[in-house]
């Protein structure tokens, strides 16, 4: 186990007792976090595959699947304490101010998941087990997901406080994004463009309000839906700098949560392949530009927002109507792809740092 930075300590108090400051998160207890969290999410997985295909057949908290996410968490929370105790020797009261950078989140998603847990099993065994939407809307499992969202992200958080180095911290880091933001997918899943896949459902141009309408509706408010996860994903890191792999590793893993639940449909699984090689061309091409343009170039990451939506839905589209053919119009096709153009540029426009003004005397 790797040891703790003494270096870090910056004093003693008058009895001798180390003081000063935290000493960070080590990369391997950062890459352990984050492995110990695909436990958890593959839990989650489990979980909600079990909620789409043989529900029916189950009525009781105790689950194979459960156990898998609950000891996922287990796993997650103790590693958490654990990487507070080792730091007992900075912070006597190490459960107040023994957290590394980006730790002390992470604790308080414990207390949240743990409050949510047992939340969730009494409201279950009140109401029972919910599927599809309900279980989406669940209020322990939003709360679930607040704990959830805080605990797994935390090696991302340790990684910016470190100053986003490269290697191993930043391998670490990208998966904890890509577990957290698959976590806020999973309480999304009605809104995720992955799957069901409504443009290859039937589309005839009716008054609104018919059922096929709702459903283009719905299909295209889900392609603006999944844009935003995916491009605030981006920008997290993006606006520290840019790091292969952020839009892959975010795309691939909320892919790969929606279509896992539903057992991999073949059409849907080859839109979302072509997707994410798209998000593999944006990433190469957000840290060519970094190169040639630089971190402080004009309108960095609202054009970083409009060109992840650019590239991964088109081939999506287009993926999608090879294998089984897209029914929508191109007004729907195209316009899905446009707003969802505006909403990343948007998005990235907002979380740009506002340019200095310089004032002529």
């Amino acid at each position: 186990m790797t040891s703790i930075d003494e270096s870090a300590i910056v004093g003693t108090s008058p009895d001798a007792t180390p003081v000063g400051r935290v000493p960070a998160a080590t990369p391997t207890e950062n890459l352990v976090m984050m492995l110990f969290g695909c436990w958890l999410i593959g839990g989650a997985l489990l979980d909600g595959w079990a909620h789409s295909n043989i529900l029916k057949t189950l009525e009781s908290f105790f689950t194979p699947w459960h156990a898998v996410l609950y000891s996922g968490f287990a796993a997650c929370a103790g590693w958490t304490v654990l990487i507070g105790y080792r730091r007992r020797h900075v912070a006597p009261e190490w459960w107040r101010n023994g957290w590394p950078p980006g730790y002390r989140v992470g604790a308080l998603g414990v207390v949240i998941f743990l409050f949510a847990g047992g939340a969730d099993m009494v409201w279950h065994t009140v109401f029972g087990i919910e599927s599809n939407l309900a279980a989406a809307l669940s209020p322990s499992h939003l709360l679930l997901a607040v704990g959830t969202v805080l605990l797994l992200t935390s090696p991302l958080r340790s990684w910016w406080a470190a100053g986003s180095p490269k290697g191993l911290p930043a391998a670490a880091a990208i998966g904890a994004l890509a577990l957290g933001t698959t976590a806020v997918s999973v309480f999304l899943t009605y809104a995720v463009a992955f799957h069901p896949g409504w443009p290859l459902r039937l589309y005839v141009q009716k008054d609104i309000g018919t059922v096929q309408s709702n459903q283009a509706a719905l299909g295209v408010a889900s392609y603006v839906v999944t844009t935003a996860v995916l491009v605030v994903a981006l920008l997290f890191v993006l606006r520290r700098r840019a790091t292969p792999g952020t839009a892959t590793a975010t795309l691939g893993a909320v892919a790969l949560f929606e279509l896992g639940t539903h057992e991999f449909p073949g059409a849907l699984t080859i839109a979302a392949l072509a997707a994410l090689m798209a998000a593999a061309v944006v990433d190469l091409l957000l840290v060519r530009l970094d190169r040639i343009r630089g971190t402080d170039a004009p309108l960095r990451l609202p054009i970083a927002g409009a060109l992840l939506p650019a590239l991964i839905w088109p081939a999506q589209f287009v993926a999608l109507d090879l294998a089984a053919g897209v029914h929508w119009p191109a007004e729907l096709i195209g316009g899905s792809v446009v707003v969802s153009v505006g909403v990343g540029a948007l998005l990235g426009g907002l979380a740009a740092r506002p340019a200095p003004v310089t004032v002529n005397t």
